[in-house]
């Protein structure tokens, strides 16, 4: 089993991932309950395949959190195949996820941390939401809102709601309740909540980030983040294919930086890529009695 810090290129930042090199032999009840030993946001689980297969479709994984198995999340594909991509060298590796298969290329600049870059599934724009709605499982008021965006489900894989704060003073002190917001988004079709704000720590960062969710807080979400990609190429906050930085994490003491980009063609946005550097933090054997 290896871990990893995402979205970073700085160990003990970032959000960490476990992922465990071969699955097979795991039922799913022992990789959920390795997830929940593990205790990060997410565990992915490797399950090496024959070699016709994985030029195909990619390389099986499955991806756990604490409570669920999730047909896609972003840190744990970008990790995952940082692993593999260390193991093979290949500047494409692909993986087959339960929502089908993601690629991620990896480029190395002389003196510059090895980057990788997911393309996400083309995004599905859901319901917009009403900032009198959030507002009331929130310490927020409705005034607090950005109302030159909309508040929107979008999903790449994993459904978002994006939903923007005027200050970085407002966010940072933002309190959610949890049982109520996912009261709401299961009526919504939504999966989480991504609160984001255009003031930010890093004057090099576009928007500023949190989710919070089940687990407390996620210190990067690369799956929201494709999501908010599409939304801010929908909607004016980024320019099409222009590339701009997500600061997560900086609540938790564990900064994130990711990379988003995606394409506004004929007035649909296709082409949605997320991405990051990782890091190995350390690397150790499993053992389950038997």
């Amino acid at each position: 089993m290896v871990y990893l810090d995402v979205f970073t290129d700085r160990a003990l930042t970032g959000n960490a991932l476990a992922v465990c090199l071969d699955g097979r032999g795991l039922s799913t009840a022992e990789m959920q309950a390795l997830a929940r030993e593990t205790n990060l946001s997410e565990t992915t689980f490797i399950l090496p395949g024959d070699t016709a297969a994985e030029n195909g479709r990619g390389v099986r994984v499955r991806i756990f959190t604490v409570q669920e198995e999730l047909p896609f999340a972003g840190h744990p594909t970008l990790g995952t195949a940082f692993v593999l991509h260390q193991k093979t060298g290949a500047s494409e590796v692909r993986l087959e996820l339960n929502i089908g298969t993601v690629p991620v290329h990896f480029v190395q600049s002389d003196g510059q941390a090895i980057f990788g870059e997911m393309t996400q599934k083309n995004p599905q724009f859901g319901n917009t939401h009403t900032r009198e709605a959030i507002a009331q499982f929130t310490n927020l008021s409705p005034a607090d809102f950005d109302d030159s965006v909309p508040i929107q489900t979008v999903s790449t894989g994993m459904p978002f709601t994006i939903t923007a704060v005027k200050s970085l003073e407002k966010l940072r002190g933002l309190r959610v309740d949890l049982l109520r917001a996912s009261e709401a988004l299961t009526e919504s079709g939504g999966k989480f909540f991504y609160f984001v704000s255009r003031e930010t720590v890093d004057p090099k960062a576009r928007l500023h980030a949190r989710m919070l969710f089940y687990n407390g807080e996620d210190p990067a979400t690369g799956s929201a983040a494709g999501c908010c990609a599409s939304w801010m190429v929908a909607h004016g906050v980024a320019a099409s294919d222009e590339r701009v930085m997500i600061e997560q994490g900086l609540e938790m003491h564990r900064p994130s930086r990711i990379f988003v980009r995606a394409t506004k063609q004929d007035n649909q946005v296709i082409n949605v890529r997320v991405g990051g550097n990782c890091v190995e933090v350390l690397r150790g054997e499993l053992t389950l009695a038997d």
